[in-house]
């Protein structure tokens, strides 16, 4: 007689035996994957292994409140990360999550993993040959399109810790493999899962050129993204990458262009579209009317993205194909950068504590430049080039091009014939600097 399964200890994963594997290949299992109820399909293997959801939280470092929506999510969009780490946990075939089947391309979640957890992850999606045998023949266009979605992702982590003149190289030969196997694809599917493949890769090589300086390269490749999305025939997709370009002519001075990239991407939204999407979007707005001077506009905006921020309750992990969440730390962030473009420094100080929170280092090196600039409008110029040094610190650690060309800008901003002490000190910094 068998002995009765107990509840593991939380913390624990208690491991079935192999001979007491579900099975993959049920109705219910697979009417669940087919659906994209992912959610589900993990329900199942918990309930099917004795673990309770601390339990499987604990494993898997979420709360246990977190897996009670994963499960009731439906077919709402999931993060990568975290459907990833529950196929390693329960056993569950990479297939049945969307990680290397035909729902690959529509329903996967951009991870937001840290460099330790990628080869795990890439580990998941080669599904082993004993899940495989199980769970039937694996999509090998599906799987190959995936694996490469990873390795940009992972990339895309690791502009925060690298100068981006490491990584770009690497990024632009990541490109030109996708780009190449697109024109090898034996079917029109394989080119369309690729085509959405590059269009991440090109868009995450499209902001490192722009980290570096060089705007005339950032702009040809977010046009490339915007292209590659559309073979990719992901609206969703191309929303995001026409926002991007739409952000990055906001911050480049070109606000009407801004917006009117912003309004095309909001018409590529479909019915359904996840709510970050909205939330992004009216902060980009915003951008792009500061940059024309709009304060009033700029405020409305801020204060819609805020709302649409606050509305959205049921995402922990970013929706695919965002990759960082968009909370109100972001917005805060956003309003800071148009109160910098605005002049306004009561906008600057508002948002001070949550920026400097949030982001990664050169994310924060930026902002910080925004509150110069709002410390300088104010007339506090020791607080200004006080900031305004210590960013210029983090681009050269960095070899940021764009946060050493704003902290040019932000000193053609200031004009006197007899600059103070802090003011020479900075000058004397600059002229030191060739990137």
């Amino acid at each position: 007689m068998r002995a009765p399964h107990r509840a593991a200890p939380l913390g624990v994963v208690v491991l079935v035996p192999l001979g007491e594997l579900l099975n993959w290949n049920s109705a219910v299992l697979r009417e669940a994957s087919r659906s994209g109820n992912y959610g589900r399909v993990i329900e199942l293997a918990r309930a099917h292994r004795r673990m309770t959801q601390a339990q499987l939280g604990e494993a898997c470092g979420l709360s246990q409140s977190a897996v009670s929506r994963l499960e009731k999510k439906g077919v709402s969009p999931y993060a990568m990360d975290v459907l990833l780490r529950m196929s390693q946990l329960l056993g569950i075939p990479a297939p049945l999550l969307g990680l290397a089947g035909a729902t690959v391309q529509a329903r996967i979640g951009t991870e937001s993993v840290e460099r330790r957890q990628f080869l795990g992850a890439a580990a998941a999606v080669a599904v082993s040959p004993a899940l495989a045998a199980v769970a039937g023949p694996v999509d090998e266009t599906a799987q190959q399109a995936a694996s490469l979605r990873l390795v940009t992702t992972s990339y895309r982590r690791l502009d925060g810790s690298t100068p981006s003149r490491e990584l770009a190289e690497a990024v632009r030969s990541h490109l030109r493999l996708i780009q190449g196997l697109i024109g090898t694809a034996p079917t029109d599917v394989h080119r369309t899962r690729l085509a959405a493949v590059a269009s991440e890769a090109a868009s995450l090589a499209a902001w490192l050129a722009w980290d570096m300086g060089d705007s005339g390269s950032a702009r040809s490749l977010y046009g490339a993204a915007i292209k590659a999305a559309r073979s990719g025939a992901n609206p969703l997709l191309a929303a995001y990458q026409v926002g991007s370009l739409a952000q990055f002519e906001a911050h480049t001075g070109n606000g009407i262009q801004a917006l009117s990239l912003a309004q095309r991407a909001r018409s590529l939204l479909e019915p359904g579209s996840p709510a970050v999407a909205d939330a992004w979007l009216s902060a980009v707005e915003a951008l792009g009317h500061s940059a024309t001077g709009d304060r009033r506009a700029a405020d409305r905006a801020l204060t819609e993205s805020r709302a649409a921020v606050q509305a959205d309750t049921g995402a922990e992990s970013p929706p695919w194909p965002w990759v960082f969440t968009f909370d109100e730390s972001k917005v805060a962030g956003f309003r800071v950068t148009c109160g910098a473009k605005l002049g306004l420094s009561a906008w600057v100080s508002d948002g001070t504590g949550p920026v400097l929170t949030s982001g990664h280092a050169k994310q924060r090196a930026l902002l910080v430049l925004d509150i110069a600039a709002g410390h300088l409008s104010a007339g506090r110029v020791e607080a200004a080039f006080a900031l305004a040094a210590q960013a210029l610190e983090v681009g050269l650690q960095y070899r940021s091009g764009r946060i050493v060309e704003r902290g040019r800008a932000l000193r053609r901003s200031f004009n006197t014939s007899s600059p103070p002490k802090i003011v020479r000190e900075f000058d004397e910094r600059m002229y030191d600097i060739h990137l």
